[in-house]
């Protein structure tokens, strides 16, 4: 089927043949497979201008598929309606942001998207343009002092300015074996900062966990390596690093060379990517199993994390709703392509959903807790799937992160056969270097946008600022530190 200007072609396959016949069948792996094979090819006429799409019904009733075993039409959920492939056809011809994609149809699963951007990120060849963004000259001379400034929690509290000090402390040379010496450049700020200064991420009593104080702040930090111990392997002095254990509120730290994540350039949008873009990126896939053509609600999306999940999940064929309070972060979020804002400061979110969304939401990605996490259980579809990925509309206050009483919980989730799930990015290590690989691919391909709040956070010292600018709901994206200003400006010359 050819259609006129932009689009280009779309070339419709398997049409009644069952190319893909069932979801636990070896022909449905293998499918797939061709399919991002068959993508791999049209890669040339891609450079061309010339748009290609696939579109693949499963069984529709043409003198085909009456040929087959009525059967095993049966088993795959009958014929597809042609109503369900002309509207398929004509989604893939009028959306811009499907080109190159295959739309698979079918009665089980409706409509779902191949290849996927893990799959295609595979067969795609960067540009030379993106290989540009991309370099990054190593410098192999990297200035160590004999002292550095650091951030340490010294006493317990969920007041993040309260609960720290900057600290000076000695360069000790040489670095262990098995160790790297990072040269910090930005550290990233996440709400659960002020769980780290309460010793909430700690087990054990109050005293036994005050008796590990002082210890260091800080999660996650992009900088250069700046020297590294005997036996470490596969790492230079002068590349970029990423890190995620506690202490990168710091100006150098000290880490195993295992806890090294290679990245192309130490910039802010790296840190982005790290604990609030693994987050989405990893929880989407594991605890909310998202696939294409469903409903998914983001709270809180114009923040660190929530800007990655809306995308990601636009990225994989969905409907996206997010929440957000305010006009500024509205725009944003539909500018990042939501299909559906809904401003919690001008509109009720639970009138919208219950109207515009009759049916209950198929995947939601919880950060705020409280109030908000008792409107989306109820707002929840049959089969649906919680995410509870933070809760920090409970991380401040007087007494900071109390645990609240869910009434009715097990009975609500087991009236819809529906699924909560918690997460939480530690325990996801051994993922995290392949999705953080993902990540840099779509912003290097420019089909991922990664906004970073406009306010300037210089040196360790600012650090409490931004934390507390996180917690007063007026940031926008991820909010970043940059410890060595004079560094990173060296670095922009390059």
């Amino acid at each position: 089927m050819k259609a006129a200007q932009k689009p280009g072609v779309i070339i419709n396959l398997g049409s009644a043949s069952g190319l893909y016949p069932m979801i636990n069948d070896p022909i449905y792996s293998a499918s797939k497979g061709g399919v991002v094979m068959f993508t791999r090819s049209l890669v040339p006429y891609k450079h061309q201008g010339i748009r290609i799409n696939v579109l693949c019904p499963e069984f529709v009733e043409t003198e085909m598929g009456l040929s087959v075993d009525a059967k095993f039409v049966d088993r795959v959920g009958g014929f597809v309606p042609m109503q369900m492939v002309v509207k398929g056809a004509f989604e893939l011809i009028t959306n811009d942001n499907k080109a190159g994609a295959c739309l698979w149809i079918t009665n089980r699963r409706g409509m779902e998207y191949w290849p996927t951007p893990t799959e295609e990120a595979k067969y795609l060849v960067r540009s030379s343009a993106s290989r540009k963004r991309m370099s990054f000259k190593a410098l192999v001379n990297v200035q160590l002092p004999q002292s550095f400034e650091k951030i340490v929690v010294h006493t317990l509290s969920h007041n993040f300015r309260n609960a720290t000090c900057i600290i000076r402390a000695p360069l000790r040379l040489p670095i262990e074996a098995n160790h790297v010496l990072v040269k910090v450049i930005y550290a990233g700020v996440n709400a659960s900062d002020v769980n780290f200064s309460s010793g909430r991420y700690f087990t054990g009593n109050n005293k036994d966990i005050g008796s590990r104080l002082p210890c260091d702040a800080g999660f996650e930090a992009v900088g250069i390596i700046a020297a590294m111990g005997d036996s470490v392997r596969d790492l230079k002095v002068g590349t970029p690093a990423a890190i995620m254990t506690f202490g990168s509120y710091a100006e150098f730290t000290v880490v195993p060379a295992k806890h090294i994540l290679p990245v192309p350039r130490p910039d802010p949008e790296v840190v982005a990517m790290l604990t609030s873009g693994l987050t989405a990126s990893i929880a989407l896939e594991k605890a909310g199993q998202m696939e294409s053509g469903k409903v998914v609600l983001v709270t809180a999306a114009a923040g660190g994390t929530g800007q990655f999940a809306v995308q990601l999940a636009k990225l994989a064929g969905n409907k996206v709703v997010a929440t957000c309070g305010g006009k500024e972060k509205a725009v944003l979020l539909k500018e990042l392509g939501v299909d559906r804002v809904i401003d919690y400061k001008v509109e009720n979110i639970k009138t919208v959903l219950k109207k515009e969304f009759p049916n209950g939401i198929d995947i939601i990605y919880e950060s705020v807790g409280g109030d908000m996490f008792d409107l989306c259980l109820n707002a929840l579809a049959v089969h649906g799937r919680l995410i509870v990925i933070g809760m920090i509309s409970q991380y401040q206050g007087e007494y900071g992160w109390m645990p609240l009483n869910y009434t009715g919980l097990c009975e609500k989730i087991l009236a819809k056969s529906q699924t909560v799930a918690g997460f939480f990015l530690i325990q996801y290590d051994h993922l995290w270097q392949r999705h953080l690989d993902r990540l840099f691919d779509l912003f290097s391909m420019g089909k991922l946008k990664i906004l970073i709040d406009p306010k300037r956070f210089l040196g360790v010292q600012s650090v409490a600022d931004a934390v507390e600018y996180l917690h007063s709901g007026k940031s926008v994206g991820k909010v970043v530190v940059c410890i060595d200003p004079t560094f990173s400006e060296q670095m922009a010359k390059l």
